[in-house]
C-alpha cells in the first residue's frame, strides 16, 4: 500500500511507537518491582484486563465482519451466543470453542 509519507517518516513513526511501547511496559515492570504489595483494588482491576482485551479483539470480528455492524442474519452472532451460553453453564474452554464452531458451521453450511 503506497502512502504519501516518505521512508524516513514511516521509520521515524515506527521507532517512536516502539520506544513508547517499550517505555510503557518498562515503567510497569519498574513500578511493580518497587512496590512490595500491590493494592487489592489494583489486583482486582487487573483481573479484568484479559477478558476486556479478548472482547475488544473478538467483538468487531463477530458483530461487523464486513466492516458494518450486522446483527440480523449474521451467523457469527448466533454462534457467539451459543458459545457464551456453553461457557456460562459448562465453564470449559474446549467445550465453548467446540460448541461455538459447531454452531457457526451448522448455521453457515446448513448441516
Amino acid at each position: 500500500m503506497a502512502t504519501e509519507y516518505g521512508p524516513a517518516t514511516v521509520w521515524g513513526v515506527m521507532i517512536a511507537l516502539g520506544v513508547a511501547t517499550f517505555g510503557i511496559r518498562a515503567s510497569f515492570v519498574h513500578l511493580f518491582g518497587r512496590i512490595d504489595e500491590v493494592p487489592d483494588r489494583v489486583t482486582n482491576a487487573l483481573r479484568f484486563v484479559p477478558p476486556a482485551v479478548f472482547a475488544a479483539l473478538t467483538l468487531p470480528a463477530i458483530v461487523a465482519p464486513e466492516g458494518a455492524i450486522a446483527i440480523v442474519g449474521n451467523e457469527r452472532v448466533a454462534a457467539a451466543v451459543v458459545a457464551a451460553a456453553v461457557a456460562w453453564f459448562v465453564d470449559d474452554i474446549l467445550a465453548t470453542i467446540l460448541a461455538g464452531m459447531a454452531a457457526f458451521w451448522a448455521l453457515r453450511f446448513g448441516f
